[in-house]
């Protein structure tokens, strides 16, 4: 495998990431993943750990190149701990630097870019979100999902798709099909499964203004501080963020609306020098660039049989508040620990029901709430770390105390350590986990959200035969 310059990951000729080495022409396999983007990585790292037979499929010849999304908010961080990347994570980015303001080529003053949180908020070791850019952060995960066994096939378009009472045939451009119980459409914002299954997305332009964003090489220019250009003159804003652990910043420019930026290395290096005080030669590398309009949409349903839709494939946020990223990493980690019990038998088909149930609220809370920060009407504070978010009106939770503390069914676990023992450390791991603590008894949940909450065990038993949980956790 290797790396060019600005992070684009490429399949050594020869591989088992080879199209034709991985899809057989009658394979047939547990869960098919389409896309390869953190959604699908970490879908198939979950359903790995399990012991499902699941292939990731994408498109590309290579993992997406560019930083994109390149904020991990806490609750991820701990989701990536479970799944045992945090380490690697950790080493490859940095916190997010304070703000600069420019004015008239001076520095004019520091702004905060996020809300500070209080030490311990929401019981987590992290309390701000960290940066990585997107390219590390897949690469990252496609080793983990290597490490334990699964597979992505590159240069692998699913172009139609079929369904039958006991399972999905995908058809590939290359003539050949997978067959799979379920399959899971990751592929995206523009997701061509989504599109042949006929499901609409409802959404609304957050902004009419288009965007570029690439990643560049700035000479001359500070990388302890996130560099903002105000809108002057003629000239909309422009930001450089430097993006940690490279060498590399990612631009990010608005435009007039009604028009389209240019991604050529002459179009970048022109709006530098327009709107900075830096000249053009100072742009002494470009990578991936892009432009999009930032848009707000939510899938009309998250499921279509035994497909599942994940990701941006299941809701498009504007990038302002961190958000898109983070939702789509959440949704394949609800969605995994159900796909693995459903198919070892051990809960009903009916547990499938509750992805959508559980999911498609929060995406559209946290649709909301990008928006808002998009349009100056909220603050990234608290609500952007998503560690408050919660299922307590999930059909899953079962709350059965009159007076319950403030650990309720549908929550999610603190990271807290109780008489020398951290929760997370006993909650890591495929498995249910009982926790007996001063305040009740819980049944927690793969996902590391309460199921059942009691102040004895009284009824825990008719909870566990309901959504199929075994005493030995499963």
């Amino acid at each position: 495998m290797g790396i060019d310059m600005y992070g684009a990951v490429q399949a050594d000729a020869g591989t088992d990431t080879d199209a034709d080495a991985v899809v057989d022409a009658d394979q047939d396999v547990d869960v098919l993943i389409v896309g390869a983007g953190p959604t699908g990585l970490v879908l198939g790292i979950d359903l790995a750990r399990r012991g499902v037979h699941a292939l990731v499929v994408e498109r590309g010849a290579a993992l997406a190149p560019g930083s994109r999304g390149k904020g991990l908010q806490p609750r991820t961080l701990e989701i990536y701990e479970d799944l045992g990347v945090l380490d690697e994570i950790l080493a490859a980015g940095g916190p997010y630097p304070v703000g600069m303001i420019w004015a008239d080529g001076e520095p004019a003053g520091e702004h905060a870019m996020f809300d500070p949180a209080e030490d311990g908020e929401e019981g987590s070791r992290f309390t701000a979100p960290w940066m990585v850019p997107q390219w590390r952060n897949q690469e990252i995960l496609l080793a983990r999902l290597e490490e334990l066994g699964g597979s992505v096939a590159f240069g692998c378009e699913v172009v139609g798709v079929d369904q039958d009472d006991t399972g999905v045939t995908a058809r590939l451009a290359s003539g050949r099909a997978v067959r799979a119980r379920y399959a899971v459409a990751a592929d995206g914002g523009r997701s061509a499964l989504r599109r042949a299954l006929g499901v609409g997305m409802t959404g609304e332009t957050v902004d009419p203004r288009p965007m570029l964003v690439a990643d560049v090489r700035i000479a001359g220019l500070g990388r302890d501080h996130w560099h903002v250009f105000p809108p002057g003159g003629d000239a909309d804003f422009l930001a450089l963020c430097p993006l940690a652990g490279t060498d590399d910043f990612q631009l990010a420019a608005r435009f007039p609306e009604g028009t389209r930026p240019a991604l050529s290395p002459e179009g970048v290096r022109a709006v530098v020098a327009e709107r900075t005080h830096l000249a053009a030669e100072d742009v002494t590398g470009i990578g991936w660039t892009s432009d999009f309009r930032p848009r707000a949409a939510l899938a009309d349903r998250f499921r279509e049989g035994r497909v599942f839709l994940a990701g941006d494939a299941a809701h498009v946020h504007s990038p302002a508040g961190g958000q898109g990223l983070n939702t789509s990493v959440q949704d394949a980690y609800n969605l995994g620990w159900k796909l693995g019990a459903v198919l070892a038998g051990h809960a009903p088909e009916q547990l499938l029901d509750t992805y959508e149930e559980e999911r498609r609220p929060v995406a559209a809370h946290i649709l909301g709430l990008s928006t808002a920060i998009h349009r100056d009407e909220a603050r990234r504070g608290a609500g952007t770390r998503q560690l408050g978010l919660h299922y307590r009106g999930s059909s899953l939770s079962e709350e059965t105390r009159q007076a319950p503390g403030p650990l309720r069914a549908g929550d999610r676990v603190p990271d807290l350590t109780v008489d020398g023992v951290r929760l997370f450390d006993l909650l890591r791991g495929p498995d249910w986990t009982l926790l007996t603590l001063e305040s009740g008894v819980y049944l927690v949940r793969p996902d590391g959200h309460v199921g059942w909450a009691g102040g004895t065990q009284d009824g825990l038993e008719t909870y566990r035969r309901r959504v199929g949980v075994g005493r030995d956790g499963s």
